[in-house]
């Protein structure tokens, strides 16, 4: 079942949001040669936990860390260790809080330094997918418009958009209805109604849309090795169009 908010819950979510964005400024900033990836962890549970919230992913389905930490051809779920970070890679950053009862998510892909052409164009492009996402999440158009939006600038673009992993509802549980795929056609779905709030984030591959499980059961990597990008917001339905909640204020 589609949960629909009123506004005074987006704004009980906005502040979840709000602290997922400040995380993520805190984490990119961290992100330097030679950082270890389990430092970037505890400086993100130590911040949501000092702003009197908690890390929506720790212990979620046994998921062990607060920051999912994927590096090059990682493309979610990395779980953060012993690893150090290397100039050139690109890292995406995927995090939840859950304040008051209600959650907020979301990822960037950032540079390890200085990066290549390559690995900067497909960030862009993954990004700006991800805003064209965002657009047409407006009462009126279907769930199928977000899909194709996302698919049609990746693909474009010479990409290739991930099939086994989509985006979601949420509220106050992590994951609600509906999923969100990165592929579909236009006007097909449910309808997109104020009050509905989704998780939106492209998952978008340099290479094959194709993916593998590690043996950790968790990181997801692509199958041929090439790069992959992570963008998501969390992004409430309004009258007056898409309201993103996870950013800073």
């Amino acid at each position: 079942m589609i949960v629909v908010k009123t506004p005074e819950q987006i704004d009980r979510m906005r502040r979840a949001g709000n602290l997922v964005a400040q995380t993520l400024d805190l984490v990119e900033q961290a992100a330097l040669p030679g950082t270890k990836t389990a430092t970037l962890d505890a400086l993100a549970e130590e911040f949501i936990r000092s702003q009197g919230a908690e890390p929506a992913f720790k212990g979620y389905m046994d998921y062990p860390a607060t920051l999912c930490v994927s590096i090059d051809d990682e493309v979610v779920h990395g779980i953060p260790g012993e690893r150090r970070l290397k100039e050139g890679q690109i890292v995406s950053i995927d995090v939840g809080v859950r304040d008051g009862g209600w959650y907020a998510d979301a990822a960037r892909t950032v540079r390890v330094g200085a990066v290549s052409p390559a690995a900067i164009r497909l960030l862009t492009v993954t990004q700006e997918a991800l805003r064209r996402g965002i657009e047409v999440a407006r009462p009126g158009n279907r769930l199928g418009d977000i899909s194709a939006a996302v698919q049609t600038y990746a693909e474009e673009n010479g990409y290739s958009v991930v099939r086994e992993l989509v985006g979601h509802g949420i509220g106050q549980k992590m994951h609600e209805e509906p999923q969100i795929p990165n592929f579909g056609r236009p006007r097909s779905g449910p309808e997109l109604k104020r009050g509905m709030v989704l998780a939106i984030e492209p998952m978008v591959n340099a290479g094959r849309a194709e993916v593998r499980f590690d043996a950790d059961k968790w990181t997801v990597r692509t199958v041929d090795g090439s790069l992959s990008a992570h963008f998501e917001h969390t992004v409430a339905i309004t009258d007056a169009g898409p309201d993103i909640l996870t950013q800073v204020d």
